[in-house]
């Protein structure tokens, strides 16, 4: 691999949100084995265009690039589509119940999901994502909180690093997740 330049934008086209779904469809944990998803981490969602594209017109998902090509992302999730997206309906009434037993009210968005290329982890791109949203949604937003399977070991740790702190644990469709939260 060429020298890389990673630069991060809001995703502006229909080109970049198929790179992202791409990227994902590589990354979806039915695609790895077992060994990659303890050593990698995976994705438990599949989005499709559409979707993908309403999410993104209300507030503009966090890309990485190298040069032309995504290579990370961070979709942005606006509590109004708490109920577009069935998967994830429970994480919005955990999220808002275990922000009531805290009696917080911060505005926050939701971080629908972060990837990274596999040929650019362990390089800052997490990190650099995670940065670039924050400053994206300072003015707009006190938080960002999302949740993470409790077995993506990799995904917790790599959260942890950047600032999230847990909120509660919940299960939802026979999993266990942790719901964390990066103060802005």
């Amino acid at each position: 691999m060429s020298k890389i330049n990673i630069t991060y934008h809001s995703a502006s086209t229909n080109e970049e949100l198929h790179q992202i779904l791409d990227l994902q469809k590589q990354n979806l944990r039915e695609a790895l084995s077992e060994g990659e998803k303890q050593k990698e981490g995976f994705l438990t969602l599949r989005h499709d265009f559409e979707m993908l594209k309403k999410l993104n017109n209300a507030c503009a998902h966090c890309i990485a690039k190298d040069k032309d090509r995504v290579v990370g992302y961070a979709l942005s999730m606006l509590q109004d589509f708490k109920n577009s997206i069935p998967l994830l309906t429970p994480m919005f009434e955990e999220i808002n119940t275990a922000l009531e037993q805290q009696k917080i009210k911060p505005s926050y968005i939701a971080m629908g999901q972060i990837c990274v290329d596999k040929n650019y982890r362990g390089k800052g791109v997490f990190r650099g994502l995670y940065n670039y949203m924050a400053n994206e949604l300072k003015p707009s937003f006190d938080a960002i909180i999302t949740e993470v399977d409790t077995k993506n070991i990799r995904s917790s740790k790599a959260h942890k690093a950047v600032g999230f702190e847990l909120l509660k644990k919940h299960t939802a469709n026979g999993q266990l997740w942790e719901i964390i939260m990066l103060k802005l």
